[in-house]
């Protein structure tokens, strides 16, 4: 591991081929999103991959375009 990656993190240039899970059993976070993934040689993270785009999907929705809701400050109490 380099300094680079130390202090920047793993930039996963280097992932395997698709690997595609047959069984549901077993199935990792990343596999479960579409049943293939690929894993990053560098570092060992697995990320999904979708075979008709021919590329890496996200494993999460973004929540940006929601509003964030509003929690009350009891009181007495400050906030964080």
């Amino acid at each position: 591991m380099s300094l680079f990656d130390l202090v920047f993190g793993c930039s996963h240039k280097h992932c395997s081929f698709p690997i595609t899970v047959r069984g549901k059993l077993r199935r990792s976070e990343a596999a479960s999103v579409t049943g293939t993934y690929v894993v990053c040689l560098d570092c060992g993270k697995e990320f999904p991959y979708d075979w008709k785009e021919m590329k890496l999907v996200r494993s999460k929705p973004e929540t940006s375009e929601t509003p964030a809701k509003a929690v009350p400050i009891l009181p007495g109490h400050r906030a964080a």
